[in-house]
C-alpha cells in the first residue's frame, strides 16, 4: 500500500469514527430514552431540593424521560453548576438553581470556577420564593417594630443565624437591619436546619428562612413568625404581615426574595433550549404540581430563557450593594 493510500485510508477511518461518535451522541440526547439528570447543589431533604423533585415528577411527563435528581453539594452550590456548565449540551444534564449561586455569589466569592452567565444556557423560570423571619418563643419582641424597638434599646444583643456566609438569608436579614437602622451579630452555620434548631432552642434569638420549610416550624408553634419578606402577604402564612406593613420608613417596598430556575450547559443549541423551555412550562402548568408549589408557599414564575435572564441580572446588580466587604473563599 502506497503512503498516499495508506494516509486516504487512515483519513477516511478518522472521518468514519467521528460520523460514528456523532451518531451515537445524536442517539444518547434528549428524546433517546436516556434518564435526564437534574442537577442540584443542595443535600436531600432541603427545600431547593424537595422543589426539583416536584418539578422533575411533572417534567418527566412532558419530556417522556425519567427524570432523576443528582445531589452535588458545596460550595454555595457551586460546584454543582461548574459541573453543569462543563457538562455536553445534549439535554441530558440540566442544573435546578437557586438564585444565590447565580445573583449573590459572584459577588461574594473570591473565585468562582464558572461564569453564571457566559458558561450556561439559561432555559426557564421555575418558580419565586420569599423568606420568613422567625424568632425564639421567648423573646420580648413579637412584631417588626418591637423588634427594632429592642434591638436600639439593646445594641448589638441580639444575634441571627443563616446557612452561610453570603446565602440569601444572611443578606436578606442584613439588609432588613441596615433599612431598619439597627445592629444584629451574625452567626453563620452550615445549612438551614442547625440553624433552626437553635433558634428554637434559645441559642440564638431569630433567622430568616424559606417559607416552604419555615411553615412547619410555625405551624407547629416551634417559633414566633416577626414578618415575610414579600410585598404582599403570603398564602401559605396569610396572618403574618410584611415587613412593609411595620410602617418603618427604611422598610417601605421592603421586597427581598429569590427564585429557582433551569439552566443547562453552554452551547446548547436554541431549538434543545426552546424545546426544554416549552417543556418546563407545560410541567408547571400541571394543576397537581401548581397546587403543591403554592401550598408550600411558592410563587408562580414563568417565561422565557430572556426573562430569566433579565432577572438575573437586575438581581446581581442589587446584591453588588449590600455585599460590599463580604469576601467568601
Amino acid at each position: 500500500m502506497t503512503l498516499i493510500h495508506r494516509r486516504g485510508l487512515l483519513a477516511a477511518t478518522a472521518a468514519a469514527a467521528l460520523s460514528l461518535c456523532a451518531s451515537v451522541h445524536a442517539q444518547g440526547g434528549l428524546g433517546s430514552g436516556a434518564p435526564v439528570r437534574l442537577i442540584v447543589g443542595y443535600s436531600a431533604g432541603g427545600p431547593v431540593d424537595q422543589g426539583a423533585r416536584l418539578l422533575s415528577i411533572a417534567l418527566s411527563k412532558e419530556l417522556g424521560s425519567t427524570v432523576v435528581v443528582d445531589n452535588k453539594t458545596g460550595a454555595n452550590a457551586t460546584l454543582a453548576g461548574n459541573e453543569t456548565s462543563r457538562a455536553n449540551p445534549d439535554g441530558l444534564t440540566l442544573w435546578f438553581a437557586a438564585s444565590p449561586t447565580i445573583t449573590i455569589s459572584p459577588n461574594v466569592m473570591r473565585k468562582m470556577q464558572f461564569d453564571p452567565v457566559k458558561d450556561l444556557t439559561p432555559i426557564a423560570p421555575v418558580l419565586s420564593y420569599y423568606n420568613v423571619l422567625v424568632a425564639n418563643n421567648n423573646e420580648p419582641f413579637k412584631t417588626t417594630q418591637a423588634l427594632v424597638d429592642y434591638a436600639k434599646a439593646n445594641p448589638g444583643k441580639l444575634s441571627y443565624a443563616s446557612a452561610g456566609v453570603g446565602g440569601s438569608n444572611h443578606l436578606g436579614t442584613l439588609l432588613f437591619a441596615k433599612r431598619s437602622g439597627i445592629e444584629l451579630n451574625h452567626v453563620p452555620y452550615r445549612g438551614n436546619a442547625p440553624a433552626m434548631t437553635d433558634v428554637m432552642g434559645g441559642q440564638i434569638n431569630m433567622m430568616m428562612d424559606i417559607i416552604s420549610t419555615a411553615g412547619t416550624y410555625i405551624h407547629g408553634k416551634k417559633v414566633t413568625p416577626i414578618a415575610v419578606t414579600s410585598p404582599q402577604r403570603n398564602p401559605a402564612l396569610p396572618d403574618v404581615p410584611t415587613f412593609a406593613e411595620s410602617g418603618i420608613e427604611g422598610l417601605k417596598g421592603f421586597d427581598v426574595g429569590g427564585w429557582y430556575a433551569v439552566y443547562g450547559p453552554k452551547g446548547m443549541s436554541p431549538e434543545l433550549q426552546t424545546r426544554l423551555n416549552k417543556a418546563i412550562n407545560a410541567a408547571l402548568a400541571q394543576p397537581e404540581l401548581k397546587a403543591k408549589y403554592k401550598e408550600l408557599g411558592y410563587d408562580e414564575w414563568t417565561g422565557s430563557p430572556q426573562t430569566l435572564v433579565e432577572r438575573a441580572a437586575k438581581e446581581r446588580q442589587m446584591w453588588s450593594t449590600v455585599t460590599q466587604g463580604i469576601v467568601v473563599d
